[in-house]
């Protein structure tokens, strides 16, 4: 599989490393909120995680001389992980054998040989929030790094990654049930990625699980947290089966992972007062299919934010409308029981279906979309990718929509 770089309109390419941020960690004091639905999304979203047996993978044959497909995995990758004030200096506190903490809110494991050796031709990526000492709404996410064969550790600004699953965590207290929340994600097209020769001979990966919090709130709204800066529990696993054919794509451009944009700091956007978002990159040869996967979410806890606005979102790719998407739920109904903190949110009794859509553009507890930006046949060459929410107000110089991107080709 090729693997380039991306030559962003807003940063060199000798400076990409350094262009390359973390996205924003804190969804807002105030924690206003509903969750993202639009034509192209990926997403799968689950109210229960759903287990399955595990088998060798290897198939085999019922006797007829049909071939009999793999039994279903669900493998974990990351167990448990204890996460901490995203604010404070790194924790030394101890941690499985096998991950490492980039920081309190950000760790990371390598995929060995055999965990690879399961994934089959299908994917979906889980993760399980704990509740711990952080009782507000907070924004998670998972990452493949592609990290240099054999390292031991790495920086995560300097190689490339991918975001593959965002996701907002509900107002909990650890003290009442549920103290868990699921999410579930599609995610099959990482499987020719998982799997590519070329990748694997220079690359090992990595999946980081993101889960930002701070405790200050529940240390002193939350019984059992006094003096406590652990702020959530994290697991991922992956479900992989046999049921559809693996997808084709042996090109990956990965082109930005939590970038800024917004329409008043500088760079992120084409320019200030717009919210418009240009990226130029290059594909290594002509495709007869292409795709892009993109994720944003709108964040502004302030009076009038961005949280609280639904806005149309126009993807473009070579001047082309490829997307057209405005985020927010029909409902974030089926997400109350994970609430379990009283918020000004949910409030004491249902919400109908139109005071939800008046103002909620993702749900505490649910996923955010991961979006497919079809694209199909291209020439090798420069391209152009652009984002534009031109309704977008930010107001008072406040809010973001974190944003990641990524090319897949044949």
């Amino acid at each position: 599989m090729n693997l380039r770089r991306t030559i962003p309109y807003f940063c060199p390419l000798a400076l990409l490393a350094a262009c390359t941020k973390e996205q924003g960690p804190d969804v807002g004091t105030g924690g206003g909120t509903g969750a993202s639905e639009s034509t192209g999304s990926t997403s799968a979203v689950t109210g229960t995680s759903a287990g399955t047996g595990g088998s060798d993978g290897t198939g085999g044959s019922d006797g007829s001389g049909e071939e009999l497909l793999p039994e279903p995995e669900e493998v974990p990758v990351l167990e448990n992980i204890a996460f901490y004030d995203g604010y404070a200096a790194t924790v030394d506190e101890p941690i499985p054998d096998g991950v490492i903490r980039h920081n309190n809110s950000l760790v990371a494991t390598r995929l060995t040989d055999k965990l690879l050796a399961k994934v089959q031709t299908t994917l979906k990526v889980r993760v399980v929030v704990g509740a711990r000492c952080d009782n507000y709404d907070r924004v998670g996410s998972v990452n493949l790094a592609l990290v240099p064969k054999g390292a031991q550790t790495y920086v995560s600004g300097e190689v490339d990654r991918i975001e593959v699953a965002r996701f907002v965590t509900p107002f909990m207290n650890m003290n009442r049930q549920p103290t868990t929340v699921p999410y579930e994600w599609e995610a099959s097209n990482l499987v020719p990625i998982l799997k590519d020769p070329d990748l694997l001979a220079d690359h090992d990966f990595w999946f980081e699980l993101s889960i930002f919090g701070v405790p200050y709130a529940a240390n002193d709204e939350v019984a059992g947290c006094a003096g406590r800066n652990d702020t959530q529990l994290g697991s991922l696993l992956l479900y992989t089966d046999s049921t559809q054919e693996a997808q084709d794509f042996s090109v990956l451009l990965p082109l930005a992972i939590g970038e800024e944009f917004n329409n008043y700091a500088m760079g992120a956007s084409d320019k200030i007062g717009a919210t418009r978002k240009t990226v130029r990159f290059e594909l290594p040869a002509d495709t007869q299919n292409a795709q892009l996967v993109l994720i944003t979410s709108n964040h502004g806890a302030n009076q009038g934010g961005e949280e609280y606005i639904r806005r149309e979102h126009y993807a473009y790719v070579d001047g082309k409308l490829a997307l057209q998407y405005k985020p927010g739920r029909t409902s974030c109904e089926p997400f109350r029981k994970y609430n379990t903190q009283s918020n000004g949110i949910y409030g004491l009794s249902p919400r109908s279906d139109e005071e939800w859509q008046s103002f909620s553009n993702w749900c505490p507890g649910d996923v955010i979309d991961t979006r497919i930006v079809p694209w199909g046949a291209a020439s090798a060459g420069m391209h152009e990718f652009v984002i534009d929410v031109p309704d977008a107000a930010f107001v008072g110089g406040e809010g973001n929509f974190p944003f990641s991107l990524y090319v897949q080709a044949q």
